[in-house]
């Protein structure tokens, strides 16, 4: 998969992730241990994409 298309697919999983922690925020009774993996696995995409960012901005 060309890396563009791997760019966007992970920055909607990422926009996914932020819908996701907004409605467990908006829930009377916020699991706080599945919002705490929600946001971990988030930060993880948002560290992929920027290290794929700058990878392929230092081969170019």
């Amino acid at each position: 998969m060309p890396l563009q298309n791997h760019l966007s697919e992970l920055e909607r999983k990422h926009r996914a992730l932020e819908r996701e922690i907004q409605d467990t925020l908006n829930r009377p009774a916020a699991d706080d241990m599945r919002l705490a993996e929600l946001k971990r696995r988030k930060l993880q995409l948002k560290d992929e994409i920027a290290r794929l960012r700058t990878s392929d901005t230092a081969v170019h």
